[in-house]
């Protein structure tokens, strides 16, 4: 029988015969094995005597390291035989008769290039079946996710780092692009700012300012002409925006009304660009970013960094009843979601009761589930007890990085009224200040300090 080459040929061709061929090329072709066997599951073969065939061979491959000849092959299968009835056993003897005095496959070409359509078919397959049963729990993200990663099969035809051959490619400066935090010290210890492809998470309690500090660092991201992103699951698209108004152009949120125009004129000369992205608490998934962001794509936009306000408020791809495992996927899929995009991702995490008034918060507090830590590249906490919220102060600490080292405190002047979050300098000791009165006076001091140079 001879497969109709043509690059249109549908998944119904991919039948009896051809799967028959492609056991068959397994067996003879050992590169094409090699690349067949990544994402082969036995299981893509719809009979029974072809799936003993594949997982005999395979199961040799695992455990000698060697590819089999016709006459090991044959070995092989007389032992294998012995488990299984009769007819399934005859079956799997008529077909090893066939190849074995076959003259070679005529298509073998076509089929070598359609066999990844054909694990994907069956991924594909087994994907809707799935999804069928999801359809009962209305589990639509994770439909999407199961269909995309079926999708996926095959695509990825990196097989690694060879530790020999690919040695100069270690020695090159790696390319991270980091964005800066814009705070110089922070820059110092984690070399630039956050990088392509890395994940960082802000750990406060409840109002100590987690969306402060992400307004923060994406309003540096703009000063340097990125292009930014910011999901917002807590607070109106406009409110974030406003404090984006004030700590842009440094006009306190109680006077924005009196002095629009001059905010208005301020921020055109903000070189970057930034969207605001609104969903309500839990109704957005990781997944649902995953599609805002190539919508905006398909419209040019090219985000350099994204910030998510916070992951905690993200809704589960997949509910599990496990809280704890649930937010410890939402995490994972947002490192992948920078790895796929190649940009920095930013987002908070509530502390657990623990952190509410600590004078530093460290990544034991982090609340729900300490495995969010695991996958992140850079986390640092803001703590302030209600001593430091009446003194517009708080402390800053480092308390994972990848890139350099951990475990400092940077005090800091924290100010709500404009959104402004600076580190003092070095020799700067907040704590020896005798009163709130005091504190206020030499902060705000040291800031119009800062703000002159």
């Amino acid at each position: 029988m001879t497969i109709n080459n043509n690059d249109n040929e549908t998944f119904s061709r991919f039948g009896k015969k051809f799967q028959e061929n492609m056991c068959q090329l397994m067996l003879e072709d050992r590169p094409f094995y090699d690349q067949i066997s990544e994402v082969l599951d036995i299981n893509f073969f719809e009979k029974k005597y072809l799936q003993i065939f594949i997982d005999t061979l395979m199961k040799h491959r695992e455990k000698y390291s060697t590819h089999p000849n016709f006459e090991v092959m044959m070995t092989l299968l007389r032992t294998e035989l012995n488990h299984h009835d009769k007819a399934t056993a005859k079956q799997v003897r008529e077909f090893f008769a066939r190849i074995k005095s076959s003259d070679g496959i005529e298509e073998a070409m076509w089929i070598k290039d359609k066999a990844i359509d054909f694990c994907r078919k069956q991924v594909l397959k087994g994907a809707m079946m799935k999804s069928v049963k999801l359809l009962k729990s209305s589990s639509f993200d994770e439909i999407e996710k199961v269909i995309q990663d079926a999708l996926k099969l095959g695509t990825d035809n990196n097989f690694g780092h060879e530790y020999h051959k690919d040695a100069l490619a270690r020695f090159e400066i790696i390319n991270r692009a980091p964005i800066s935090t814009g705070w110089d010290r922070m820059d110092e210890i984690c070399k630039g700012g956050l990088g392509k492809n890395e994940l960082g998470v802000v750990i406060a309690p409840t109002g100590a300012g987690k969306s402060m500090v992400l307004v923060h660092l994406a309003a540096s991201a703009l000063r340097q002409g990125k292009t930014v992103v910011y999901y917002t699951l807590e607070l109106k698209d406009t409110v974030v925006g406003s404090r984006f108004d004030s700590c842009l152009t440094g006009v306190p949120l109680n006077e924005m009304r009196d002095r629009k125009e001059e905010i208005l004129s301020k921020i055109e000369g903000i070189e970057g660009s930034l969207i605001v992205k609104e969903y309500p608490t839990k109704s957005a998934s990781v997944q649902t970013i995953k599609n805002h962001i190539e919508k905006l794509k398909k419209r040019g936009i090219e985000p350099d960094m994204i910030l998510v306000d916070y992951a905690d408020l993200l809704r589960p791809v997949r509910t599990t009843g496990e809280k704890r495992h649930e937010l410890e996927e939402t995490y994972e899929n947002l490192r992948a979601l920078a790895q796929i995009y190649e940009m920095p991702v930013w987002t908070a995490s509530q502390t657990n009761r623990g952190g509410l008034n600590a004078e530093v918060i460290t990544m034991e507090a982090i609340s729900e589930a300490f495995n969010k830590c695991f996958v992140a590249d850079f986390i640092f906490s803001l703590s302030r007890t209600v001593q430091d919220k009446q003194a517009n102060k708080g402390r800053l600490f480092i308390a994972k990085n990848r890139n350099g080292p951990d475990g400092m405190i940077f005090h800091s002047f924290v100010d709500w009224s404009d959104v402004t979050i600076k580190i003092l300098d070095r020799d700067e000791d907040v704590d020896s200040m005798q009163s709130t009165a005091e504190a206020l006076t030499l902060l705000k001091k040291k800031y119009q300090q800062i703000q002159s140079k």
